[in-house]
């Protein structure tokens, strides 16, 4: 009787190097919201002011300059478990430290202490993720990059869930300083996994100096042909959906006049769950249509769904509509983002894996971050159904870039069949 095994598509996502990707990535994603809203949560119910809350904000600062000390992080080695894992490894044990230290601390009374200790908290968790991004770009061969983006979104997003709603929960029966304590346990899940996850294959030494550490990853990226072309992609691809999120829940509460208590449950559930369903059926899918077809899928997907909230404009109060327009909103979004980090995983030299992986996002960030003004604006002058069809129409210009791109990135996807995928390198 013939054998039948597993397609290659559903092997590669029960593969090891997976689950470690998974708590990595859950490992990354906890410290965000223990010196940013569940910090600012603290803070609030030990009545400190609310200029004091306004500045703390500030402490976020390093996840946007990450960039400017990765080439460090690229130049040198630990001296224990390898290149990527020896920074992965000694990032999350100070980490463990800050948030114990974080959660001891008198917070009311001791405000300046505090905001310290939240920075360097901050600082730590950006200087861990762009190792663990540097590590999953080293490690993936092109095959398992969807699915290893995947396991990547997924931790981080459950990470975030805890650190954020569960902490709340928690604080409200154990109190601030157990449920500090309890996060720093849970940080210890990535230690284990760091000291038990492979080293990936390192086929070429690292930067000389710190200079060549410094100059070198931008200068090889901008030697590369169509270099433009692939900034402006990185650019734009998640630009549609930075301003279709960007004032979501103004929409929601005064555009169509729902409820908080009907938006934050909507957002926090059905939406936290269809990003997850996203990003886990997006690692599926990549693994059996490439990179350049999930781009573009992807992409046409995450823009088309905006059309939902322009639809509900139209409609106006209706809380199935909601629930469906926030249920395919966060699935698209979802599946695109586990493409585009899948892509700019393929653009990484191995030599500089860490600084380029940063450079770039912090590109796509760019979008993110400034749009917000613009989106207020826009709104306010075109009303919420034109605002979300030009929402909907910025992101086609990424798409016609990735048409430029498609030899380019049918190189870049390098899938064998139905070859067994060999997740680590």
């Amino acid at each position: 009787m013939p054998v039948h095994t597993a397609p290659s598509w559903l092997r590669s996502l029960t593969h090891p190097d997976l689950r470690s990707l998974l708590l990595l990535g859950f490992s990354s994603g906890l410290p965000l919201a223990l010196c940013g809203s569940t910090l600012q949560a603290w803070l609030t119910t030990e009545g400190v002011s609310l200029q004091a809350l306004g500045w703390l904000t500030l402490v976020g600062l390093p996840y946007t300059w990450k960039f400017v000390w990765a080439p460090f992080m690229d130049r040198f080695v630990v001296p224990f478990l390898g290149r990527r894992r020896g920074w992965i490894f000694l990032t999350q044990a100070t980490l463990t430290g800050l948030i114990l230290t974080l959660g001891q601390t008198p917070v009311a009374s001791q405000p300046l202490h505090t905001a310290l200790l939240a920075f360097l908290l901050a600082f730590v968790s950006a200087s861990q993720d762009i190792v663990i991004d540097a590590y999953r770009a080293d490690l993936l061969r092109p095959q398992a990059r969807g699915p290893g983006a995947a396991a990547s979104v997924l931790g981080y997003r459950l990470a975030m869930l805890a650190s954020g709603a569960l902490a709340l929960i928690v604080a409200g029966y154990w109190g601030w300083a157990r449920t500090y304590t309890l996060m720093a346990t849970l940080m210890g899940l990535g230690l284990v996994t760091t000291v038990r996850a492979p080293e990936p294959e390192q086929r070429e030494s690292g930067p000389h100096s710190l200079r060549q550490a410094v100059l070198e990853p931008l200068r090889e990226f901008l030697q590369r042909p169509q270099a433009l072309t692939w900034l402006g992609v990185i650019l734009l691809f998640k630009l549609g959906d930075a301003f279709a999120g960007a004032l979501s829940s103004t929409f929601l509460i005064r555009g169509v006049g729902f409820s908080i208590t009907e938006v934050g449950m909507v957002n926090k559930g059905v939406g936290l769950f269809a990003t997850l369903l996203g990003a886990t059926l997006g690692g599926a899918l990549m693994t059996r249509w490439g990179l350049y077809a999930s781009l573009w899928r992807f992409g046409l997907l995450q823009n088309a769904v905006t059309l939902c909230f322009c639809a509900l404009a139209l409609k106006g109060h209706d809380l199935g509509w909601m629930v469906g327009a926030v249920f395919l909103e966060n699935l698209g979004s979802g599946m695109g983002t586990t493409a585009f980090t899948a892509l700019l995983m393929s653009l990484c030299h191995a030599r500089f894996s860490a600084t380029q992986f940063a450079l770039l996002s912090a590109l796509a960030a760019m979008g993110r971050v400034y749009v917000g003004p613009l989106s207020g604006f826009l709104a306010a002058q075109w009303g919420w159904p034109l605002f979300y069809l030009f929402a909907t129409l910025v992101g086609v210009p990424a798409l016609l870039l990735l048409g430029r791109l498609r030899p380019a990135l049918l190189r870049l996807d390098a899938i064998d069949g139905e070859a067994t995928p060999q997740i680590g390198k």
